[in-house]
């Protein structure tokens, strides 16, 4: 018999053993299929598991990395300040001069704020510190000695190493500023801006020196307008009793008529 007879009979016999057996191939091809799904499933939770632990490490890292980054970052600023950087001063040798500054409460919230200075002995603020209720503003008035330039030298095209800090702290309404209250809440204490000296050619003018003259001048109103009293709405107080002035008046006049008739 030739070869190719032999393979003729085999795939009859094959086929005489599928027809006889149709459920070998069916459960041969579920089960590969089955497997196939079983390990594509495997292969897909293998996947998800990674991906929600990569998405869990991302999330955790940008979550630390914003949480730096907020701690990193300066705190909110409570006042606005005009000028924002500087203090301006004219230049007159061995005279005590004057600077001007705008503190503006930006909250909102009652914010007490208080000067510093590294030369406490040629400087000091007018007033050196105090509360501000939401939007009120007001004028600091801030003295400075100027000494005497060596060897001839401008001091107005040198640096000066005095700074001035201003800091704020917010508390609640009704209290009275004092100074303790920044040493008892320093953790909330809020640096609001250092400023530097610069000086001025009182001689030379200039927008700044103009800008200054102008606050200047707002700040004396001001000062004048705290130190008039208070207007009288009501009887003045004399001694331990009330008298009024009208009432007094009349009384006068009766005894000093009384004083007459006595007389005559």
């Amino acid at each position: 018999m030739g070869m190719s007879d032999r393979n003729k009979n085999n795939g009859d016999h094959n086929m005489k053993l599928f027809r006889l057996c149709p459920f070998w191939q069916t459960a041969t091809n579920s089960s590969s299929s089955s497997s196939t799904q079983n390990l594509n499933h495997s292969h897909k939770g293998s996947s998800n598991g990674v991906r929600h632990v990569a998405v869990n490490r991302s999330g955790l890292k940008s979550t630390t990395v914003s949480s730096v980054a907020r701690s990193l970052l300066p705190a909110p600023r409570r006042l606005r300040l005009d000028p924002a950087n500087n203090l301006y001063f004219p230049y007159e040798p061995g005279k005590q001069v004057r600077s001007a500054i705008r503190l503006k409460n930006r909250s909102k919230s009652n914010v007490a704020f208080k000067f510093q200075t590294t030369a406490p002995k040629s400087c000091y603020m007018r007033p050196p510190g105090g509360i501000l209720a939401p939007g009120e503003s007001l004028i600091a008035t801030v003295f400075k000695f100027v000494e005497q330039p060596e060897n001839n030298a401008k001091q107005m095209d040198q640096k000066s190493n005095v700074k001035f800090k201003i800091v704020s702290l917010k508390v609640k309404g009704g209290i009275d500023y004092v100074p303790e209250l920044f040493d008892e809440q320093k953790d909330q204490v809020t640096v609001e801006r250092i400023l530097r000296v610069v000086f001025l050619d009182a001689e030379l003018p200039s927008p700044a020196m103009e800008k200054l003259k102008l606050q200047l001048a707002e700040a004396e109103a001001a000062l004048e307008a705290r130190k008039k009293p208070p207007p009288d709405t009501g009887p003045r107080v004399v001694g331990e009793g009330l008298v009024i002035d009208e009432w007094k008046e009349r009384r006068e006049k009766y005894l000093a008529r009384q004083h007459v008739e006595a007389v005559e």
